[in-house]
């Protein structure tokens, strides 16, 4: 799973959880159903973010939505998931980046991709999915060989790039093909009022991911010689966060001018978590309420219990627990019985693996693969559903990341 817009679940609130998962499953399920078993490992998710998109437009509805069946990636529960032209483009635009991700691995020469027998195993699986997605693209009134000749101008582009050559020159390709991704949501929505900022919005986001690439992968390029954007034209971190911060800046006003029937999750994910991304690559945060550091008991009650029992007490409660068994008294009464819809060994090791390779078992809450119970994962520290909001400096009442309204201008 790739992409650079990755939101831990439990910042969500229910309903918002719900809905990406739609769309997460969504996309799976329709490179499944156009391209075959093998299609599914493409799955992203950036390319979901075209699903939300022509959804917001139109609104969710329930001919958009069927139940799917027990899945190990899901803890094999059923689950609504997203279908229709939204879901299938995401599909078709998923596949052209997997061949452009699979094509820039190739070039770089990374791992087994400089043996050439693997290498020319990868173009072949390459241009197939570049054939997929031109297939399900045609049927949806969308030319994939702009996204294509994207791939194909990058190459050269890297090419001549040398120090002094502008960044944007680099991820030029990229924005022109997000840009054109993005823009043909509205004409699958019916609103092509929405198509010229949606374009400028993917322009940008293809920009961020493009640089955001490029920053995590800075330090494992330059170990390995592999071509790096930032390297090359001797673009400092200061002014890709520049860059980066401009990008986000102008996603938010692209997506005001945007007609949506309900553009709530589009707002998290392309305002809140979009920056949320630019910070875990540059290593900092956004939270405009990190930095205060509260002295411990500053605000908690006194050392001691001023209510519990003085020593001495004579009413205070007796050491033990009184109405415990007494020596020699009638036995506790048995634990209770193990739940009936326990998994057996296979199945609770199959969910294990589903969840492990999806991070849940990492981050939120999941259920036991075996008893089915409600598990904590160890990582807790996702912040709290306001941290996003530096767009608005400190957000007010409310919070569209917990579904409800935006209380800030952002």
């Amino acid at each position: 799973m790739f992409g650079i817009v990755r939101p831990c679940t439990h910042r969500l609130s229910e309903g918002l959880r719900t809905e990406w998962m739609a769309h997460l499953c969504g996309l799976c399920l329709a490179l499944r159903a156009d391209h075959g078993q093998f299609a599914r490992i493409v799955t992203n998710y950036d390319g979901l973010i075209v699903s939300v998109l022509t959804e917001a437009q139109t609104g969710a509805m329930p001919a958009g939505r069927r139940t799917a069946g027990p899945c190990p990636l899901r803890a094999m529960r059923t689950a609504p998931v997203a279908m229709g032209e939204g879901a299938r483009l995401a599909a078709a635009v998923s596949l052209v980046l997997a061949s452009a991700k699979v094509r820039d691995h190739v070039a770089d020469r990374d791992g087994l991709l400089a043996r050439r027998p693997v290498a020319a195993a990868a173009r072949r699986v390459a241009a197939g999915w570049d054939r997929a997605g031109a297939r399900t693209g045609a049927a949806l009134g969308f030319d994939t060989a702009l996204l294509v000749d994207a791939v194909d101008r990058q190459t050269g582009i890297e090419t001549l790039a040398g120090p002094g050559t502008p960044l944007l020159t680099v991820t030029e390709p990229t924005e022109t093909a997000t840009a054109a991704a993005f823009a043909h949501t509205a004409v699958l929505a019916g609103k092509p009022q929405n198509a010229a900022p949606l374009a400028e919005a993917g322009r940008l986001f293809g920009r961020l991911a493009h640089l955001l690439d490029a920053v995590e992968d800075r330090e494992a390029d330059a170990a390995s010689g592999a071509w790096n954007p930032l390297t090359v034209t001797g673009t400092s971190l200061t002014e890709a966060r520049r860059l980066c911060d401009d990008a986000l800046h102008g996603v938010r006003l692209a997506l005001r001018e945007v007609e949506f029937t309900d553009g709530t999750l589009v707002h998290v994910l392309l305002a809140h978590e979009l920056r949320r991304s630019v910070d875990r690559a540059f290593g900092t945060s956004s939270c405009s309420h990190q930095g205060l550091e509260v002295p411990e008991g500053s605000f908690g009650p006194p050392p001691g219990n001023p209510y519990g029992p003085t020593p001495g007490n004579p009413y205070g409660p007796t050491p033990g627990n009184p109405y415990g068994p007494t020596p020699g008294g009638p036995a506790a009464p048995p634990p209770p019985r193990p739940p009936r819809d326990r998994r057996g060994l296979i199945a609770g090791c199959l969910v294990w693996a589903g969840l492990a390779c999806t991070c849940q078992m990492c981050c939120g809450s999941y259920e036991d693969p075996w008893s089915r119970e409600r598990r904590e994962a160890p990582c807790q520290d996702c912040g709290d559903c306001c941290e996003a909001c530096n767009c608005c400096g400190q957000c007010g009442e409310g919070c569209c990341c917990c579904g409800d309204s935006c209380g800030c201008d952002c």
